[in-house]
């Protein structure tokens, strides 16, 4: 099993700043894409930025040139830096990582439990 461990939510005044941080533990052979996923009430989860193997990165056009993505390979974490915040980025904010616990299974996907961010305006 894989646990993911969130951390760095909370709330912030529009314009603010906040990280939040996904820690990926167990039984991991090796890791594919980590990224972060929202979801605000009373709309669908939605695709915030993820970051592959290889250190390329996505982005939502919402968010392009305010969060940045980062990982700790070593670490097994992944990080987001939000900057500029807007209300409209209010949401609970989910980690999501495709893990390969051994050299001969197929990736599977976690998802952590969840961290909310609220900005205000």
């Amino acid at each position: 099993q894989v646990q993911l461990v969130e951390s760095g939510g909370g709330s912030v005044q529009a314009g603010g700043s906040l990280r939040l941080s996904c820690a990926a533990s167990g039984y991991i052979f090796s890791i594919n894409a980590m990224g972060w996923y929202r979801q605000a009430p009373g709309k669908q989860r939605e695709l915030v930025a993820h970051i592959i193997s290889d250190g390329s990165t996505n982005y939502a056009d919402s968010v392009k040139g305010r969060f940045t993505i980062s990982r700790d390979y070593a670490k097994n974490t992944v990080y987001l830096q939000m900057n500029s915040l807007k209300p409209e980025d209010t949401a609970v904010y989910h980690c999501n990582t495709q893990v390969r616990p051994d050299w001969k299974s197929e990736f599977i996907d976690y998802w952590g439990q969840g961290t909310q961010v609220t900005v205000s305006s």
